[in-house]
């Protein structure tokens, strides 16, 4: 049995704020949304426009606590177009939270402290 990589997801505190961040960070930008009627969840997946790859952010109403995201050792890794540019952008929005020069990598932290991987 052959399988296609639909999306991720994960869980957010603040949806807007999260959405801020993917589209100034990396460009994504919101492809769909779906909200419970009884206003509990709210859906939303991004794009980069390219690939039908999505980052499904949900936002759960009874849930305004930060989530434990145990010892973080995941991550999602994103490949830019210019590295030199995506980091001087990273250091402007003061996300960046680790870097391996000898691997030639760093990585950035959303708001809720998940890791992204930026390779070039």
């Amino acid at each position: 049995m052959k399988s296609q990589f639909l999306h991720t997801n994960i869980n957010v505190t603040d949806l807007d704020k999260s959405i801020a961040f993917y589209e100034k960070a990396l460009g994504l930008t919101e492809v769909s949304r779906k909200s419970a009627a009884d206003g509990s969840f709210t859906i939303v997946y991004l794009g980069d426009g390219e690939t039908e790859y999505l980052l499904e952010l949900t936002w759960l109403r009874d849930h305004p606590q930060k989530y434990d995201l145990g010892e973080n050792e995941w991550h999602i890794a994103f490949e830019v177009p210019d590295k030199k540019a995506a980091y001087a952008l990273h250091q402007e929005m003061g996300c960046i939270c680790f870097e391996n020069r000898d691997m030639d990598l760093y990585f950035i932290e959303d708001p809720d402290g998940y890791w992204l991987e930026i390779l070039d």
